[in-house]
């Protein structure tokens, strides 16, 4: 027997604890209401519940949640992408190759002195400059979510040694 017909999905589950692989979907709205995110059942978000996967806020408002259940929660900036710091900086145009496309919300990443890679977002464009924030766009942001818990199951070895649920194996897929 081979070992792909002796393994066995990973036992479902009927509430989120640590290390259980959790599917949801969900609405992400603003203060004044505008959908900023969402997943579907199509594609619904999944991750390793008390890795660290998704948004602080929302991985303790779904702690101790039920299969099946709806609810609606609010994210503090600080458990979300954090409270604004520092301002936007100018960036010379010339500094990028020749023809480089710029837009206005667009990410990129740089590099520290020490070589580290960090984000940047794109602000505002002038004849001249590129004006780059290293805040996230939603940083200093309150968020509200309507959730709906689609699936649970327990994480397998390799997912909870990685840190991450696995989702392209079909042993690993609620």
């Amino acid at each position: 027997m081979s070992d792909i017909q002796t393994q066995t999905k990973p036992e479902s589950l009927q509430v989120i604890e640590k290390d259980c692989v959790v599917s949801f979907i969900f609405v992400m709205c603003d203060d004044t209401g505008e959908v900023l995110d969402n997943a579907s059942y199509a594609n619904p978000i999944r991750y390793l519940h008390g890795h660290g996967g998704i948004l602080k806020g929302l991985e303790k408002a779904l702690e101790g949640r039920k299969l099946n259940e709806q609810f609606h929660c609010d994210v503090t900036p600080e458990d979300a992408y954090g409270l604004r710091e520092g301002e936007p900086q100018a960036v010379p145009k010339s500094i990028f190759p020749e023809g480089t496309q710029f837009k206005i919300g667009a990410g990129m990443m740089a590099k520290s002195d020490d070589g580290k890679p960090f984000p940047l977002w794109i602000v505002s464009i002038d004849d001249d400059n590129v004006y780059v924030d290293g805040n996230h766009p939603l940083a200093g942001k309150q968020l509200h979510f309507d959730i709906e818990v689609i699936a649970i199951r327990r994480g397998t070895e390799d997912e909870i040694k990685d840190g991450r649920a696995h989702n392209g194996c079909s042993l690993c897929r609620p």
